[in-house]
């Protein structure tokens, strides 16, 4: 059966699933295009070529089956595509809606080598769990046979959260701390609903939590309690924190008011959307209605937050990148979506500094060209003499990326290792910190990196973790004496 309906990339187009026109989409934060009808998912799926080496598979950190769900899916076995995503990924329609497969799965796609475009892998991935949460195919965590040992996960975003449930499935009682009022860390707070819609997010922590999962919110490790506490508490801990501190701009008059971080102005938004009171944004001082704003960065981060400040009414965006669009780090489609919706790009600038005095008025920027390659490969930019500009502003948004928190003394953990970046120091093999029986995941490890990989890092860390406590409760055994 599966050569009457795969390989029909030569007589199938790509489609995506239609996009709202963009003045409609700026109005409200619901995400930009709704998911394919089952025709239209079975057809796009049918488009994939079936390769013997699944380039698609090899570059998806999870390594997800993404040929043998694509074909079921094509075949209209739904419920068996489903189940075989839902075995390599513990939140595929996440992954299905923030994965930057530009890169990834479909940028490697051989059909789009080929000349005739990628299989749309991300919007099938999420067609396929969408439809698995409505037909009532997504069963709950059944946790796995009790075995008298607790886990402590500290930080509940999506390599905690993906730990957490791989340790509830082989018995453990686990425990999740994070310092937020709600689980789910920059997939609640971080990333706007027009990319991540939150009751997304809310299905799975709720799941989560019906699996008997424990979520201590609001609690913040080295206030509430010491890393030492919570090493006595539990017979192994997680530091899955994720790396939240903002990267600095070093540029005259950077303090003045009207400059903020990009991960605040994000909270405010999405608690906002949440119903949540927010004075700094009721005060207008993370609120971009009425004013010209100007993002100085060029990842991911930068585009939720231009696309975010369209939607609360800016009356200009703009964006300032010291690189090109071929060098730009961030989603390319990300950045179609933002020019579409009005956002202007000022490539090859940055900012040399911040006019106004107390208040920000206007960006003082330095054109920028291309000199030798970094060490990273990419051409490292440099300043053009005598090519200057200036950008009236009256809220700037610093979205340069995110460092680690300098955790050994946030946790009161002196002995806590760290890298010369900051992030935590693990053993290559174990996943192990400095400290016996504390392990570390996620972009606390890698610094700031994509949420597959934070996925893919808390199903590793949970094994290495399991076999830690096999081990240690082995020998434990071993050394009771018997009774005759």
């Amino acid at each position: 059966m599966a050569n009457d309906v795969m390989l029909r990339f030569v007589e199938t187009g790509q489609s995506f699933p239609e996009k709202r026109p963009a003045p409609y989409r700026r109005e409200d934060f619901r995400e930009i295009a709704d998911r394919y009808s089952v025709p239209a998912a079975e057809e796009q799926a049918g488009r994939c070529s079936q390769c013997g080496v699944p380039y698609c598979t090899v570059h998806c950190p999870l390594h997800n089956h993404i040929p043998d769900w694509l074909r079921l899916t094509a075949e209209g076995r739904l419920r068996e595509a489903y189940e075989l995503s839902n075995s390599t990924s513990t939140m595929p329609e996440i992954c299905g809606r923030i994965c930057p497969q530009d890169r990834l799965c479909e940028g490697n796609c051989v059909i789009e080598f080929s000349g005739h475009g990628a299989v749309t892998i991300g919007s099938v991935e999420k067609f396929i769990t969408d439809t698995a949460w409505e037909e009532g195919w997504v069963e709950p965590l059944v946790p796995g046979r009790a075995n008298g040992m607790s886990v402590g996960i500290i930080g509940a975003g999506p390599a905690g959260l993906s730990a957490a449930e791989y340790l509830r499935l082989l018995g453990y009682d686990v425990h999740v701390y994070d310092r937020y009022d709600r689980a789910g860390g920059l997939l609640t707070y971080g990333i706007p609903g027009f990319k991540l819609e939150k009751p997304v997010v809310t299905r799975r922590v709720e799941r989560l939590q019906a699996g008997g999962i424990v979520f201590h919110l609001g609690f913040e490790v080295g206030r509430d309690a010491s890393l030492s506490d919570l090493r006595q508490r539990h017979d192994s801990l997680l530091v899955a924190t994720g790396v939240y501190k903002p990267r600095a701009i070093r540029a005259e008059g950077v303090e003045a008011d009207g400059i903020v971080d990009a991960l605040d102005y994000l909270t405010a938004s999405n608690r906002k959307s949440f119903g949540d009171a927010v004075p700094a944004f009721d005060n207008g001082s993370l609120d971009a209605q009425g004013k010209k704003v100007v993002v100085i960065g060029g990842g991911d981060t930068a585009m939720d937050c231009v696309r975010t400040a369209v939607r609360q009414g800016a009356t200009s965006v703009k964006c300032l990148y010291r690189r090109d669009r071929a060098n730009m780090p961030g989603s390319k489609r990300e950045t179609a979506n933002a020019e579409e919706e009005g956002v202007e790009f000022v490539w090859l600038s940055a900012p040399e500094s911040f006019e106004g005095g107390d208040k920000v008025s206007a960006v003082k920027a330095s054109a920028m060209r291309l000199g030798a390659p970094d060490a990273s490969g990419r051409r490292a930019p440099e300043i053009d003499p005598g090519a200057g500009f200036t950008v009236e502003a009256d809220l700037v948004i610093k979205a340069l990326g995110f460092d680690p928190e300098d955790l050994p003394r946030l946790f009161d953990a002196p002995e806590l290792g760290v890298t010369r970046w900051g992030t935590l120091r693990t053993d290559g093999k174990t996943m192990m910190t400095s400290l016996d029986g504390v392990f570390a995941a996620g972009d606390i490890v890698r610094g700031a990196s994509l949420v597959v990989w934070a996925i893919r890092d808390g199903r590793d860390v949970a094994a290495h973790m399991h076999g830690w406590m096999r081990a240690r409760a082995a020998a434990a055994s071993a050394a009771t004496p018997q009774a005759a």
